[in-house]
Formats: structure tokens, sequence, C-alpha cells
């Protein structure tokens, strides 16, 4: 066991066995998140003085007071030619602690993260809105900076991110990149967009979408001509729509569903499942591209018709999670079992698996 706890050198440690966070708690030894699983290390128990000093360390400046009167606070740290680091900072039983995600240097690409092909394309949308969805740690970042950078390499487009914090660091390749967090740039996501506005963007990237504010301003970004890119907390691809619709006031929903027809071009659903074949976890994706049947759907509130699309209309490049399991398991990068421990009906993936083979 170590006997001394030296932040960089846990961070060092913790990058290179591959983990994707970092917990630390007062009076606890430090976990670290890998392939999902959350892992005691051989660390001592954490002091107040050991946060307390890391913190010194790691945050910047600007921001060290505010550990004595905030609550919760995230900010960006970096060790030079080992990684960054998004570290958000909280108080539990009265005692500070820290959970820390790693975010590498390199975007991946598509292909190096084994994203669908389908997602591929949206780069080539001219305008509307697409989004991503999925629970904390599913990805959905690294997939929206795989697209952003596609458009970078490839496109002559202005770019603007709003993000809280800005994770992947984009250099501009042959589209110029614009990269604003939260805080330091501006006040708030909706603030951003609205002011994104006026600086003659082509593509926007929103972090996260959190409220009705920053969800109107994404739509107006939309319909004004922009493609908008953003990730949404929800459970899969369709019920998206009526996540979207649920946030605007009831006198404003069948405006809003209108929008949402008119303007949103695909939403993705993800879920990383572990494949013990090669240590790791890879995506399996709900894919829905807005088609004109679907967007006549959306505007009638059909969302089961959606899904019945979804799984039907794979010529289009949509697919259901448990197609997406399927393909994993065909090309035997993930197992039956595995496939089935994230499926959201084990009976229809059984039956799409014996159709496979």
């Amino acid at each position: 066991m170590v006997e001394e706890f030296i932040m960089n050198d846990f961070l060092k440690r913790a990058v290179a066995t591959g983990a994707s966070d970092e917990h630390l708690l007062v009076g606890q030894q430090p976990f670290i998140r890998k392939n999902g699983v959350m892992k005691r290390v051989a660390y001592p128990v954490i002091k107040r003085t050991d946060i307390s000093n890391a913190l010194l360390e790691m945050a910047p400046q600007t921001i060290i007071q505010q550990f004595n009167t905030e609550k919760d606070i995230d900010f960006v740290y970096e060790i030079p030619g080992c990684s960054r680091f998004r570290v958000n900072y909280s108080r539990r039983l009265g005692n500070p602690s820290l959970v820390i995600r790693n975010i590498p240097y390199s975007v991946p690409t598509i292909a190096e993260l084994g994203l669908p092909e389908v997602i591929g394309t949206f780069p080539k949308f001219q305008s509307g809105l697409v989004i991503v969805v999925g629970p904390t740690g599913s990805g959905k970042s690294s997939t929206l900076a795989s697209v952003i950078d596609q458009i970078n390499t490839n496109e002559p487009k202005n770019i603007i991110t709003i993000e809280d914090p800005i994770e992947y660091i984009f250099d501009s390749k042959k589209s110029m990149v614009s990269q604003r967090q939260i805080g330091p740039d501006v006040v708030s996501f909706a603030n951003g967009i609205k002011y994104a506005l006026r600086q003659d963007p082509d593509v926007i990237f929103i972090g996260e979408i959190r409220d009705v504010e920053t969800m109107d301003a994404a739509l107006k970004a939309s319909e004004t001509g922009h493609l908008v890119f953003a990730t949404l907390h929800t459970n899969d691809a369709v019920q998206t729509i009526n996540r979207i619709v649920n946030m605007f006031d009831e006198s404003n929903r069948e405006l809003a569903r209108k929008r949402v027809a008119e303007t949103l071009r695909a939403t993705v659903a993800q879920k990383l499942v572990y494949s013990s074949k090669h240590d790791k976890r890879y995506p399996a994706c709900e894919v829905m591209i807005v088609t004109s049947t679907i967007k006549d759907y959306i505007l009638k509130s059909d969302i089961e018709e959606i899904y019945k699309l979804v799984a039907q209309n794979t010529n289009d490049g949509m697919m259901s999670l448990n197609q997406s399991l399927a393909r994993l398991v065909k090309e035997e990068i993930i197992n039956t079992e595995e496939a089935m421990s994230v499926s959201n009906d084990e009976n229809d993936l059984s039956k799409i698996l014996k159709g496979v083979y």
C-alpha cells in the first residue's frame, strides 16, 4: 500500500490502469471506476488535509475562495503528458469530496469508438438539432466530440462549443473552433447560445441541455439555419421527443412539438457494454433518424409507431438498442450474456440473435 497520498501520483497511476473516474471521500480509501465498475485501491484512508492540499494544487486561483462558501464546484485540471481531468468538488456529511473524470488529450474518431456508421453522416446535416442521450458516464461527450472533430477536419465551418466545463480541446483544422466555458466565458448555456448566434456560427455544440431556457435557445438556433448538437439525460432515443416537449409549460407544448418536428434531425441513445474479450466497454446505440414519416408521427404524438419504425427502417441507418447489441454479438465484440445484461427487452434480443444466426 502507498503510505502517503500525493494527488498527481495517484492520478497518473489511475490513468495508467485505464480508469475513467476517481472518487475521493474523507474517511475512506480512494475508489476508481474502470469499465463501469467501482474498485477500491490500495491507498491510505483520505484525510481532510489530503483534499485541502489537492484543491490548492489543482484548482484555478480564481476559484480558491469559493470552496469556503459554495457546496458544489466544477473545474478542469491537467497533468501535462498524462491527461486532462474534469473535477467535481462537493460536500458529504460536512466533509469535502472529489469526483474526477479523466479526459484524453486526443479526440477519438467515430470508428475508434465503435459507433454505428450512420453517426458519421451527421456532419452532413446543414441545419437542425441532433441530440445524444444516455446516463452519466455513457460516452455522450465522446460521441459528440468525435462528430465535431470530423466536421473540424473536413469542413470549412465556424464551430462554437458551450460547455461546463470544457472537456475535449479542439485545435482548429479546416474549421475554426471557439470554445466557451460556463463561468469564465459565459453566464449560462442559454445565454451562451443567444450570443453565439451573433458570432456567425455554422455549428453550435451545447455540452448539456438542463432546462427549458436552454432547450428553447437550442431550438431557436436550429430554426435559424444552424446545426446544433447537444446532450440530454433521457433513457432512449424515441422518448427524447416527449422529454423535450414536456420541458415546456402545458400551454406551449403543442407549439414545442411542431418545433421539434421541424428541427430535429436525429437522436442517439447509448449505453456502454463491457466486453470481457477485449477488457473494455463498447457503445450500444439506439439511433432515430427523423424521416418525413417520423416527422408526421412526432406531430401526431404517436410514439409507439416511431418505435416500430426505428426497428424496421434499417435502410435509413436507424436501429434499436437490441439491434445494436446483436451487431456487437455478431461481430464477436461481446458475448450473448454481456448483451443481455444491458438489453431493455431480453426476449426481443433473443429473437433477433436467433435471426442473426
